[in-house]
């Protein structure tokens, strides 16, 4: 799968922009603050109709403008299919072949893309939220049905919240509605822990090879999912369903006292072991990006595993990131086998076959030139 071109109108500091890519390595170089990031972003963009830099999508409008609007065109297998996304203050709309496309659920997964930034360091040592978003943009592209289930389940949990905000503040006293969204509740948080349990074994599975090579054999990297309630991997959804039901029994007047929802996918988190250390809390800068490493290059791998085809990858100002060491890794791993897009100030330093043969844009003040 490669990207073939892409066209952006008013799309942050570009007012109109039209490159075509090829099926190998295209670097993008230039100053900070000119325009870099947003060429990869808007790729990024047009996979997954999100940002991985914001959640509003406002900012990615042009100053002044009313909309923005991205094109290209992917190739997989033998067609080539074009793919549209228009961003306006009234929301989103997003094409496929031409057809406008119901539910964004619908839309994303045409174009697979894995995205490693230097925010992705922060996957091993940053914050809860930063592992959930990281399982869920990963499962969201290769399965509509949990991107659908997790759409559902943060509405459903938003009703919660609220209801349960009514009953703490006294506006509501019938635990009728709390009861059948909890229900609703129980039925979505259960489908996503035993989806995210399946990934994550399969992840393992990719991932352990590939850290103990760039770590030289020396480290074994273990991913575990640490669940916010007593479920584990080995039980089945009808299992995993009687122990929620049993828990919020249990824990009911403490969330009306406190008014929010307690437990759930919402609250859960990973863990990696590297040598059976948590690596968040014992392990080094090495080991903790040698992790965020491993986890990417296993990412490409389980979306050719499920669809049959190898993802985009988007390296956005992270070779400079990286030792010689790791950066060599990387390199040779996408050799050949994936369309990469590099975004850098410059390549001095880094030696590698596969950015001598790259081709390479230079952006300056929101213009772009192919350079060679």
């Amino acid at each position: 799968m490669y990207i073939e071109n892409i066209s952006l109108r008013n799309y942050r500091n570009y007012t109109e922009l039209n490159l075509d890519f090829e099926n190998k390595v295209n670097v993008i170089l230039g100053e900070n603050a000119q325009g870099k990031t947003n060429v990869m972003e808007s790729i990024f963009v047009l996979a997954m109709a999100k940002s991985h830099r914001t959640s509003n999508d406002k900012e990615l409008i042009r100053w002044d403008e009313e909309y923005a609007k991205i094109e290209g065109r992917v190739r997989k297998r033998n067609t080539s299919i074009p793919l549209e996304l228009t961003i306006s203050k009234k929301g989103k709309k997003a094409k496929c072949n031409h057809i406008e496309q119901r539910k964004l659920s619908q839309y994303v997964g045409n174009m697979n893309v894995v995205m490693f930034a230097p925010e992705d360091l922060n996957l091993v040592k940053g914050s809860p939220i930063v592992r959930r978003r990281f399982i869920d943009m990963e499962i969201g592209q290769v399965s509509p049905v949990y991107l659908h289930d997790m759409s559902q389940y943060h509405k459903i949990l938003q009703q919660r919240n609220h209801y349960l905000k009514l009953l703490q503040t006294r506006k509501q006293t019938d635990t009728t509605m709390l009861d059948v969204l909890t229900d609703q509740f129980i039925q979505y948080a259960a489908k996503i822990v035993e989806r995210r349990y399946e990934f994550l074994s399969k992840l393992q599975q990719w991932a352990e090879p590939i850290h103990s090579g760039i770590s030289r054999n020396l480290e074994v990297l273990k991913i575990q999912y640490k669940p916010s309630l007593d479920v584990s991997e080995s039980m089945d959804l009808t299992k995993m369903i009687e122990v929620y039901t049993e828990k919020f029994d249990k824990i009911k007047t403490r969330e009306i006292e406190r008014g929010v929802t307690l437990v759930g996918p919402h609250r859960d988190d990973l863990v990696f072991f590297v040598n059976d250390r948590d690596v968040q809390t014992y392990g080094s800068q090495g080991q903790q990006r040698t992790t965020a490493l491993s986890l990417k290059l296993a990412e490409i791998e389980l979306i050719h595993e499920e669809i049959g085809e190898y993802p985009i990858l988007l390296l956005d100002d992270v070779l400079s990131e990286l030792d010689d060491f790791r950066q060599s890794h990387l390199l040779n791993t996408i050799q050949g086998k994936v369309q990469t897009f590099v975004t850098t100030p410059s390549v001095d330093g880094i030696d590698h076959q596969t950015l001598r043969e790259a081709t390479t844009f230079y952006v300056s003040q929101g213009s772009i030139k192919k350079v060679k």
